[in-house]
């Protein structure tokens, strides 16, 4: 099992950036793929990206694409958003999650894939 921390969330103006970071503890990260989704009031949970546990094959929305960056340090136990040129629409709680399975594809995308999930990070950006 693994518990699973976001951190880095806030209040941004429209064209900022925030760096979100997801802090894991419990069985060994590494073995862990990991996925970022999002849910603003009254939507549905959204995917972000994902990443496999060796880091390759990183998966985007499309309104994430050329705007954020997933990465991840397995020595750190830790996985990171960057988000660039943040827009009103990007504001939801943002939520990283972990998936044990073998397997790592597009099916990465839903949130069924998923077995562990943070509490989530409110990130609020004002036009």
């Amino acid at each position: 099992q693994v518990q699973l921390l976001e951190s880095g969330g806030g209040l941004v103006q429209a064209g900022g950036s925030l760096r979100l970071s997801c802090a894991a503890s419990g069985r060994t990260f590494s073995t862990y793929n990991m996925g970022w989704f999002r849910q603003a009031p009254g939507k549905e949970r959204d995917f972000v990206a994902a990443m496999s546990r060796s880091s390759g094959g990183t998966l985007y929305a499309d309104a994430a694409k050329g705007r954020f960056t997933m990465s991840r340090a397995n020595a750190l136990n830790t996985v990171y958003l960057e988000m660039n040129s943040l827009k009103p629409e990007d504001t939801a709680v943002y939520y990283c999650a972990a998936d044990d399975s073998d397997y790592y594809g597009q099916s990465n995308r839903s949130p069924t894939k998923y077995n562990y999930w943070g509490q989530g990070t409110q990130v609020t950006v004002s036009s």
